[in-house]
């Protein structure tokens, strides 16, 4: 285990609290990956959650959210869209919001991208809604 560095430490806090869960069991490095694996994830985290997430003065993280789901969309990374689409979720975008996305989304970049895309927020919409009754039924 490599002892982390305190704006590692950070990004993995701000992380924890855009995303509902710890980031850590998806980026510290498994025993079979190459040492500089640990910069890898280190980098990219702390790109991600120290530089880029945290800078709300001009986009507050539901509008960054909601930017980061068309975004990924329109570029067709689906496994990294459906993170995008949990965390636009979990900090207060709506469904029709994102919705709405993908309606602008599917003329600038393509009615088959938005399509596809689309296939994995009805997905995401299900396991959310999922989670949400889950959730009320154990505060019955």
């Amino acid at each position: 285990m490599t002892e982390h560095s305190p704006d590692y430490i950070r990004s993995l806090n701000n992380a924890e609290r855009i995303l509902g869960f710890s980031l850590a069991p998806f980026v510290d490095p498994r025993p079979s990956e190459p040492a500089n694996a640990y910069d890898f994830t280190r980098i990219a985290t702390e790109h991600a959650f120290n530089d880029a997430w945290p800078r709300t003065d001009h986009l507050d993280l539901r509008t960054r959210a909601l930017v980061s789901v068309t975004i990924t969309a329109s570029l067709g990374i689906l496994e990294p869209l459906r993170g995008q689409l949990r965390i636009a979720l979990y900090n207060g975008v709506t469904k029709e919001e994102i919705v709405e996305a993908f309606i602008q989304m599917a003329v600038y970049a393509g009615v088959a991208r938005a399509f596809d895309s689309y296939s994995v927020a009805r997905e995401v919409f299900a396991e959310y809604d999922e989670a949400r009754g889950a959730a009320a039924t154990d505060d019955d």
